[in-house]
């Protein structure tokens, strides 16, 4: 195979005009020509006021490709394709008696899982939280009805915290063995359009992603694996720096030698009880903010100009920076075009918001988190919970400001801006469910970081017009960006620093921020138990 890069066509050009494109663009005969797919599709839009074009890298099978490539020798965009396809690393043999067990099904231990199935290691799940089905009525009790299921929310049960959201599957991390493929294949293979194979910025949305997950459970049993769900650990048997298995709420006791704790970001008790058990857990930074919504129209119009509603593009996303004068980073977060800011919280007596978009995109506002970064050292000193301890204040104190029923506070941009509390709404109506409670935000966060969001406000207006627009809304308030923690791992055998057998993995033990990232890590740490478990059983 040969790989093109940057091959441009017009934003409106038919499906047919990319094969006359290649061929145009290698100087060959069509007949020469004996397949070709898409492996990304992108535009640029940075410039509004030019013409938009797709930029296509292309991997075409030739009937002549040495010579080719040979005739291209100093052509840079023309090379040959990577092996992007996934090879196991190991296989189970029938008399392997153990079996991993993995803590938590989001995208990471759903990737961990179906990994070491498909590599015949019958892996077990734990899932504290409810199957998807079921997750989503008890997410809808919390947002129509205020009534908190505190294992079976936006944070717990089948699919975690990435289920509940824009159904992103982008990421910026190094991924030299193209790991993100064989999770998009994956996907793809359990119901996810296609087109997420190559499009620059896939989603799937969260009604899509619930049939996709399932459908992925099902697959995990065929092959001989078991997921438990309402199934909630609460200790971890560990003898002489070896981890020997788990115990659940209800005593039962799962001994195995290799586990993955898959947990996501807001496993609180869970990080306790390892700390409390020895295991290495350290204070890491994340960031804290509020989430600010536009029509999505202005956002459409920012960003793509004349193409603004183009079928084609969708609605338009944005990401922005702004490093305040007090030394704070801000920046926007987990932007959803065409979504909703949803209630987050997985805990009684406090707020947190998120994100949340479907497929299609069509919501009237544009959402994202307007966060401002935190660090251990210099914000939430005091030991490796440190920063738990800090979020859990902040959304007990939102869900006051609120009025202490899981409606969150809120405050209109301009307002905002200039200090002083909000009582009325303007053209742009909050999406936030159960309700918002207009305010005055500033006491919702530390000084330092209302300072640096009132300041980034005006600057990102001069980004994107209409940003700092006196009736866009903030909604307080986004704490769980990411992990507080960090459960450190060898990089080598990706075991905790100081428990053998024990695996941190994703979101939560501080190794992947995203959907994408998370199922990456899921596959590497499936094939470190894989590859530990043969080894183990030879010696």
């Amino acid at each position: 195979m040969i790989r093109i890069n940057e091959l441009q066509l017009p934003l409106d050009h038919p499906t047919e005009a990319l094969r006359p494109a290649i061929v145009a663009r290698l100087k060959i005969n069509d007949a020469e020509l004996r397949d070709f797919t898409v492996f990304k599709r992108s535009y640029d839009a940075r410039k509004k006021n030019s013409e938009i074009t797709f930029v296509y890298i292309l991997d075409v099978e030739l009937s002549n490709e040495a010579s080719v490539l040979k005739r291209f020798a100093k052509d840079h965009n023309i090379r040959p394709a990577p092996d992007t396809a996934y090879y196991p690393v190991a296989q189970a043999p029938t008399a392997l008696n153990e079996r991993p067990l993995v803590i938590g099904f989001g995208p990471c231990g759903l990737f961990a899982a179906l990994t070491l199935a498909q590599m015949g290691f019958k892996p077990i799940v734990l899932e504290r939280g409810r199957d998807v089905r079921s997750r989503t009525k008890d997410t809808w009790a919390l947002w129509r009805n205020k009534v908190l299921s505190p294992e079976s929310n936006v944070q717990f049960g089948e699919g975690g915290a990435g289920l509940f959201s824009d159904g992103k599957l982008y990421s910026q991390i190094k991924d030299p063995k193209f790991y993100g493929r064989k999770v998009m294949h994956e996907f793809v293979r359990a119901g996810a359009p296609e087109e997420i194979m190559f499009v620059s910025k896939p989603h799937i949305g969260t009604f899509r992603l619930t049939g996709v997950v399932s459908s992925m459970r099902e697959e995990i049993k065929a092959l001989g694996g078991e997921v438990r769900f309402d199934s909630r650990v609460t200790d971890f048997l560990i003898s002489d720096g070896r981890i020997e298995g788990v115990q659940l709420a209800d005593g039962e006791e799962l001994r195995s030698r290799y586990v993955v704790l898959a947990l996501g970001h807001s496993a609180r008790d869970t990080f306790r009880k390892l700390h409390e058990r020895g295991v290495y857990v350290e204070a890491k930074p994340f960031a804290i903010g509020f989430r600010i919504e536009h029509p999505q129209s202005l956002i459409d119009t920012a960003r793509l100009g004349k193409y603004a509603g183009h079928p084609q593009l969708g609605a338009a996303d944005y990401k922005l920076v702004h490093h305040a004068s007090n030394g704070r980073a801000v920046y926007s977060f987990c932007m959803c075009p065409g979504g909703m800011v949803v209630a987050a919280t997985s805990e009684p007596g406090r707020v947190v918001t998120n994100g949340m978009s479907q497929y299609s995109r069509n919501e009237r506002n544009a959402n994202a988190g307007i966060v401002v970064g935190i660090h251990p050292e210099q914000d939430f000193p005091g030991g490796p919970l440190a920063g738990v301890e800090l979020q859990e204040q902040l959304e007990s104190r939102a869900f006051e400001l609120g009025g202490s029923d899981y409606c969150a506070p809120g405050q209109l941009v301009g307002d905002f801006i200039r200090a002083r509390a909000s009582s009325s709404l303007g053209e742009v109506q909050p999406s936030y469910q159960p309700g918002v409670l207009l305010g005055d935000l500033a006491a919702a966060l530390p000084a330092y970081a209302i300072e640096a969001i009132r300041e980034a406000l005006p600057a990102f207006g001069k980004q994107i017009r209409g940003f700092d627009r006196q009736d866009a809304v903030l909604t307080g308030i986004e704490t769980r960006t990411s992990s507080p923690v960090r459960i450190k791992r060898d990089n080598i055998s990706l075991q905790s620093l100081n428990t053998r057998g024990l695996y941190p993995a994703g979101e939560g033990a501080g190794y992947a921020g995203g959907i994408l990232s998370a199922g990456v890590d899921g596959i590497k740490i499936a094939e470190a138990v894989a590859t530990a478990m043969l080894a183990d059983r030879q010696t």
